[in-house]
């Protein structure tokens, strides 16, 4: 399931699905333990927080870490500023570059009983594969995970990023974005097509088993587990999709990392509240690691994690 979990924890209307229980009535409930991380440079400071594109009701209210952030912050930026995911052009823009280039279509391309097995699927929810047959195989897994995701009551106006731009909006903070939707669109479309069907055919050859490697996936994020979110995505995408993780995660990441230092260095004492998919701060090619690297003072903002958490 490495691309599937990979696009969950990386892309905005994606990015990310489970179903992590909403909380009993009456009972204590606990948020979600942060992804947060405060990278320092003398005067300025980012704060760096992993976020899930899609969320219940019950994901909320947030970490007190995350409110002392976000009021800490001069600035929201997100991995796409918020006025392009309003732009009444992105939906038409993300349907033509999901399209083909050539006279190809889904049937085309997919081994006959990746697309037999696909048929059947949509034909019990009560759809036809011809509604697909324009489209290429990311953009159709990404569609199957969406469906799910909402029939198990995620949101995308609850994702975190979507939770943070209104609450930027309302108390008149700027935000900026560290791509554009077209950067985000060309790297999801130069994915090899190879790796897209592997990611479809992993769907599809265990559908009943998605909800709960879903939910396994959502939890560990409500839980701030770095090392089981590295293993349930990054580590299992670059194992069996070496070349979309590259072009999604490791390219990306390397073409933020000098506007994040930017940031850092600039006149002045802004700090920056940075909300980019979980996916991106974890491991060696994350941005944690890349700004660690590069000498900045980076330290886990986790009030509910144990001390020896700190440095990580």
């Amino acid at each position: 399931m490495s691309a599937i979990k990979a696009l969950l924890l990386m892309l905005l209307a994606i990015s990310h699905v489970a179903s992590a229980a909403d909380p009993a009535p009456g009972s204590p409930y606990a948020p979600p333990v942060p992804l947060l991380w405060k990278v320092s440079d003398g005067d300025n400071a980012l704060y760096l927080l992993g976020s899930f594109h899609l969320l219940k009701a019950g994901d909320y209210p947030l970490s007190v870490d995350v409110d002392h952030a976000f009021a800490d912050a001069e600035k929201l930026v997100f991995e796409i500023p918020p006025e392009q995911l309003d732009d009444p052009e992105t939906g038409p823009r993300f349907l033509a570059a999901a399209g083909y280039d050539d006279a190809r279509n889904l049937s085309a391309v997919l081994p006959p009983r990746v697309h037999e097995k696909l048929q059947r699927l949509v034909a019990r929810q009560g759809g036809a594969i011809a509604q697909l047959e324009a489209y290429e195989p990311w953009f159709v897994n990404l569609s199957l995970l969406m469906g799910l995701s909402q029939s198990l009551g995620f949101s995308a106006e609850l994702g975190l990023d979507h939770h943070l731009m209104e609450l930027a909006e309302a108390a008149g903070k700027p935000t900026g974005g560290l791509e554009t939707f077209e950067d985000q669109l060309r790297a999801l479309d130069s994915t090899p097509m190879g790796e897209q069907i592997t990611g479809l055919k992993d769907f599809l050859d265990r559908p009943q088993e998605m909800p709960g490697m879903l939910g396994e996936l959502h939890q560990a994020w409500r839980d701030g587990d770095v090392a089981r979110l590295d293993e349930l995505t990054r580590r299992e995408m670059l194992a069996k999709t070496p070349e979309t993780y590259r072009i999604v995660n490791v390219e990306r990441n390397d073409a933020w990392v000098p506007q994040l230092q930017a940031m850092l260095e600039a006149p002045g004492d802004d700090d920056v509240l940075v909300v980019v998919g979980a996916l991106h701060l974890l491991g060696a090619d994350g941005v944690v690691e890349k700004l660690r690297g590069e000498g900045y003072e980076v330290v886990r903002i986790c009030s509910a994690c144990e001390p020896v958490v700190a440095g990580e």
